[in-house]
């Protein structure tokens, strides 16, 4: 019992050193997203056209936990746009990516993980779009970054994994058949400040 008990106080001591100087913390983050959707399918002429991407922008926190192999869990609010021939397609969204990251170099690190998506709100030229299929959706986050203290850049790419699709309806809720893959695809340019 006295051997259990000085190992568990010495594995509990050895867990709070080594959290104590892992450089775990909170902070802010904002930047640019140059992100496109889908698709845009229309009824009429039964034709798709080509997205093009546009930039938007984010904002949110996020946590830290670990120092040279870590965790970062974040919380961000996301506006994005996508351009197609008969219109715009905009989409806010919130994202919590959970992200696993390492120190390769220097203040250069690596990371990547799961991003978990809850659609806010679509709208396509103007008109608000009610019916998406699935307002939860899951993808990837990963990419490279620079730590200098409590000040950081990184440089992520996100895709959507879950198929997903918004459906255009009138003013008598009739569906158009007018559909836009809302899954996005998306460059991410962040810059952090841990406190």
């Amino acid at each position: 019992m006295k051997k259990s008990l000085s190992i568990l106080v010495l594995a509990i001591s050895m867990a709070t050193l080594t959290f104590a100087q892992t450089g775990s913390g909170i902070g802010l983050k904002a930047g640019l997203n140059y992100a496109g959707n889908g698709d845009y399918f229309e009824s009429a002429s039964n034709s798709f056209q080509n997205p093009e991407k546009n930039i938007g922008y984010h904002i949110g926190l996020f946590g830290k936990i670990g120092n040279d192999l870590y965790l970062r869990p974040e919380l961000v609010y996301t506006k994005i746009k996508t351009d197609y021939d008969s219109g715009e397609f905009d989409m806010t969204k919130i994202d919590v990516p959970v992200l696993i990251g390492a120190k390769i170099l220097g203040p250069i690190h690596v990371f990547g993980g799961p991003a978990f998506q809850y659609i806010l709100d679509t709208e396509f030229d103007g008109v608000d779009i009610d019916d998406v299929e699935n307002e939860f959706t899951v993808g990837l986050n990963f990419g490279i970054g620079l730590s200098f203290n409590k000040i950081g850049v990184d440089l992520r790419y996100e895709r959507g994994f879950t198929e997903n699709e918004a459906t255009f309806f009138d003013n008598n809720n009739v569906s158009l058949a007018n559909r836009v893959d809302t899954r996005p695809e998306q460059l991410i340019l962040s810059l952090s400040f841990e406190f």
